[in-house]
């Protein structure tokens, strides 16, 4: 019996247009998909247990064998709306940061930008179930990422898009995951991926009441198509290059 090709995509709103070209032009004979978590995402892909992922770039180092098989990702080029640092205090002022542990990239942009940008150095904890999203202590902040932020994002009286300040600081697009194998694919299986791919992006507004019933309070088309882009140009392959060498400088 011939094996699936398994795939681990976000399960966040901005994968929804890779999702709905999968679903319309992968056969469910020859691939197997998943919706996971980013961070899962790319440990499925370091443990073997699926052989494509849309991961955060972050964690591309920590596979033994990777390869970047498509130019789409989930990039921006200035505001993103959905990875974000909330609170009630001016980011200056700020004392200690809250992380989301869903996406180690946006992690390292948050500290990146913290170091460079606002010129802080916050005590930096570990999200639980009891500070998430309830970054209500003075002096307190929360990196909060995916739908959730977008959820939330009004419910505190300062926001700041991390997308938009690593523009600010550096002038380039900033890319958050990109799709990636752990081992050599056919030629056949990338040509089918890349069909998937661009169908799903360029049919977006096919599908966007659906997805406006899905989720009520979010303005869908905007942020779909005005907030997130799919394809990394050159500009965004210079911002990816920065972004890892700068990891290279912080402390986990």
């Amino acid at each position: 019996m011939r094996s699936k090709t398994r795939i681990s995509v976000v399960s966040y709103l901005n994968a929804r247009p890779f999702i709905y070209g999968m679903e319309h032009h992968l056969s469910k004979d020859d691939f197997h998909i998943e919706k996971d978590i980013p961070s899962t995402c790319a440990q499925k892909l370091i443990d073997h247990k699926a052989d494509i992922g849309l991961i955060p770039v972050a964690m591309i180092s920590s596979l033994s064998e990777s390869h970047l098989i498509t130019s789409f990702g989930i990039l921006a080029d200035g505001k993103v709306d959905s990875v974000i640092l909330v609170s009630n205090t001016p980011v200056g002022e700020i004392k200690k940061i809250i992380l989301d542990q869903e996406s180690r990239t946006s992690v390292l942009l948050a500290k990146i930008v913290a170091r460079e940008f606002w010129h802080i150095q916050p005590e930096w904890v570990q999200e639980n179930e009891e500070s998430a999203l309830l970054p209500d202590q003075e002096f307190t902040g929360a990196v909060i990422i995916g739908d959730r932020a977008l959820l939330h994002r009004s419910h505190y009286k300062y926001c700041y898009d991390l997308a938009e300040e690593w523009k600010a600081l550096t002038g380039l697009p900033f890319v958050f995951a990109t799709w990636v194998s752990n081992r050599e694919l056919s030629s056949k299986t990338l040509q089918q991926l890349e069909s998937a791919f661009e169908y799903g992006v360029s049919h977006r507004k096919d599908y966007f009441s659906q997805l406006e019933i899905e989720y009520p309070e979010i303005n869908v088309s905007h942020y779909l198509q005005d907030r997130i882009l799919y394809r990394m140009d050159t500009r965004a392959q210079e911002g990816l290059e920065l972004f890892l060498e700068k990891i290279q400088q912080i402390k986990l």
